[in-house]
């Protein structure tokens, strides 16, 4: 009996891990992960707006369609939203699809764990392009 708790207490814990590893976020493969991004997107201190807006301070409370400098689509300029976790996990698997009219033409990042990766990485960077991690 008391092998048998043991057993299945130890099949939970398996669990629980390997559940927990699925969401674990690795900011360095992310960073490889941005090379994707780079062609468009900005960070850090010096990062400018080119094809698209720069990135610092993503997930810092940064409302949509708000990088000073940068000419939005009239898709982007309705928007009301700031970006989050969860939307931009929607908004990277299908930029196009999730908002018609989009400027970025990527095709989207379908992987969950390089999104997970992508996010860790880009949280990384404050408004003012300083790193904070």
């Amino acid at each position: 009996m008391r092998s048998a708790m043991f057993l299945s207490g130890a099949v939970v814990a398996l669990g629980l891990m390997a559940q927990s590893s699925a969401f674990a976020q690795d900011a360095a493969a992310g960073e490889r992960l941005f090379n994707q991004c780079r062609a468009c997107h900005q960070l850090g201190e010096t990062a400018r707006n080119g094809v698209g807006p720069q990135l610092n301070g993503l997930f810092a409370g940064r409302k949509a369609g708000t990088a000073a400098g940068y000419t939005y689509s009239e898709a982007y300029k309705s928007l009301d939203k700031a970006w989050s976790e969860d939307n931009f996990r929607v908004y990277i698997k299908d930029p196009r699809g999730v908002t018609p009219g989009t400027k970025m033409v990527y095709a989207g990042m379908k992987d969950d764990t390089q999104i997970t990766n992508l996010i860790a990485f880009l949280k990384q960077w404050g408004a003012d392009g300083k790193r904070t991690q």
